[in-house]
């Protein structure tokens, strides 16, 4: 059996994608960017683009391209114990270590806290991300409604609710574009293109990938090419959702600073334009879309790592798992939005250049006949750069110095290795080791 989705079928998929994706980060990255690009926010908003929605849509489709069952298999092309190491960490990263608790710290900071007495923000905190938790676990417990309960019910009121504000930010603007500030004055696109990062979609990708696949095998596609021309189709729907938003929400925070001024992030950005146009309604406006926002992605993240868990360890129910992952995740966000975003960069910085390379490496990976070498070299290649770029980033996040170890590799990578500044490290030897492997892997094949 290999039915052929319609339309509908494909915009529920995406949609579903789409509020996956959408946390509440997505919604504030793009403001700040506006208001600090200012009248160059156009190019900063195409870097950004391509990292925001580029990188995790080429992960979605890298997913359905591998033919695999799951990240776990995709990455044994490098070494069976590296996938579980890798898959595990990136899971617990994009779950209960930092993505999940994140989404209950930043919707109860935006969407609550305006409405409560800072002084009561603590126990504030600890109820909310109780009662927040307590509906994601709920809606996470049967993962088989996922499509019906986040791309048929929540999904709309995310976009409607965004569309509405930003009719009116184009209709009747704020303001001039401001003037740009830091990198993106000489800088923009190349700034954008690493603020897309924050997002940590493309980490995600890999992991929502299979959620898309999962729903579009439920719809009677199975083959390899069915599945991926649905992916690309059902992806592209995400794509153009995000694309238009991140546009709008970038446009937004460029109008914003004449009237409003700079500010440190864009969490008061958006609270301060909804009230601007809507005035009290506004607050509550932005409310409803923080927490819907968060809630679809925490519900996409409990259930992907509970699914993934117990696959891995399946003597533990997909249940226990999610309450286990439900309770900590409650925990580790009572600690503050500071200290997760604090302690989430370094990781980070190490585990997104690995996902980048495997995404890439998938689609190239028949021209050099999927051969192992090449998985190795480059991931190797590509660890010895990130690991030292998280070290670097720890330091940086404390306010303390660099080891005395770190220094000398961080000078020398500074001054050899092109792009290390921007963040880009890893680009050039990607590609030089990718072809001198990859043709060593013909040669001996042939």
């Amino acid at each position: 059996m290999n039915n052929k989705l319609s339309f509908s079928n494909h915009l529920v998929i995406g949609v579903m994608l789409f509020a996956l994706f959408f946390g509440a980060g997505n919604l504030i990255f793009p403001a700040s960017l506006g208001q600090n690009a200012g009248t160059n926010v156009w190019i900063a908003v195409i870097g950004f683009l391509i990292t925001g929605i580029g990188l995790p849509f080429l992960g979605t489709l890298a997913m359905g391209f591998s033919g695999s069952k799951n990240l776990q298999e995709l990455s044994s092309r490098v070494h069976p114990k590296f996938a579980v190491i890798f898959t595990s960490l990136l899971y617990l990263t994009i779950g209960p270590f930092f993505a999940m608790p994140r989404t209950g710290a930043v919707s109860f900071e935006i969407g609550i806290l305006p409405f409560m007495n800072p002084d009561y923000a603590q126990i504030g905190l600890l109820v909310f991300t109780i009662i927040f938790f307590g509906v994601t676990l709920w809606l996470s417990l049967n993962p088989s409604k996922i499509v019906d309960n986040v791309g048929k019910y929540l999904s709309p009121g995310i976009l409607i609710g965004l569309f509405f504000l930003l009719f009116f930010v184009v209709i009747k603007p704020m303001g001039e574009f401001g003037q740009p500030q830091g990198n993106y004055v000489d800088n923009a696109f190349m700034t954008g293109f690493t603020d897309g990062y924050n997002t940590m979609d493309a980490l995600a990708s890999l992991v929502f990938g299979i959620i898309v696949i999962n729903a579009i095998r439920s719809m009677g596609v199975t083959s390899t090419k069915g599945i991926l021309v649905a992916t690309a189709k059902s992806g592209a729907i995400a794509v153009f959702f995000l694309g238009v938003i991140y546009a709008g929400i970038g446009y937004l925070g460029a109008t914003s600073v004449n009237l409003f001024g700079l500010f440190d992030n864009g969490g008061p950005v958006l609270s301060s334009a909804s009230e601007h146009y809507f005035g009290s309604y506004g607050a509550v406006l932005l409310s409803v879309i923080i927490l819907l926002a968060c809630l679809t992605t925490s519900i996409g993240l409990l259930t992907a790592c509970g699914e993934y868990f117990h696959t891995l360890m399946p003597k533990i129910s997909y249940k226990a798992f999610v309450i286990f992952f439900s309770v900590l995740t409650c925990v580790i966000a009572n600690f503050g939005l500071s200290n997760i975003i604090t302690y989430s960069i370094p990781v980070l910085m190490l585990l997104y250049p690995l996902a980048i390379v495997i995404i890439f490496l998938t689609f190239l990976s028949p021209l050099f006949n999927h051969a192992r070498i090449v998985y190795v070299t480059v991931v190797f290649v590509t660890f010895l750069i990130s690991v030292v770029d998280g070290f670097k980033s720890l330091c940086d996040s404390l306010g303390i110095e660099y080891f005395s170890w770190l220094k000398p590799i961080v000078s020398f990578y500074d001054g050899f290795l092109p792009f290390y500044g921007v963040g880009l490290g890893w680009l050039i030897p990607f590609i030089i080791l990718t072809l001198i492997t990859g043709l060593f892997a013909r040669i001996q094949k042939a």
